[in-house]
């Protein structure tokens, strides 16, 4: 590896770049887990795994995630996420019509709240 980023700068700064943003997204979890509620946390993942913020369009279908993994990744049980999610749902944040739909609306958990 230390050999093809001495021979190959292009490879060496596509590698830089990843580690900055991974530096970045690192960080930037952290401070959600010391500062902000699970349901804060769950919002920011959904809208996370929706492509929220990122050039292009974002995804309103959410790749398939269970409520366990939902659980591990937010830093809570299962039983608040399934509670967090129904009133995400019935909020009209969320949808789950064969699979999980998400609304830019659900940028007011993490605003307003």
């Amino acid at each position: 590896m230390i050999r093809v980023l001495h021979e190959q700068p292009q490879i060496s700064e596509m590698f830089m770049a990843f580690l900055l943003s991974r530096n970045i997204q690192i960080e930037a979890d952290l401070v959600d887990q010391l500062f902000n509620s699970s349901e804060r946390r769950l919002a920011r993942l959904l809208l996370l795994l929706a492509n929220f913020g990122k050039e292009g369009k974002m995804e309103t279908v959410i790749p398939t995630i269970n409520q366990d993994t939902l659980a591990a990744r937010v830093g809570t049980t299962r039983s608040r996420i399934n509670f967090f999610m129904n009133k995400f749902r019935k909020l009209g944040f969320i949808e789950y019509n064969g699979g999980l739909k998400s609304h830019t609306s659900l940028l007011n958990v993490i605003i307003h709240h």
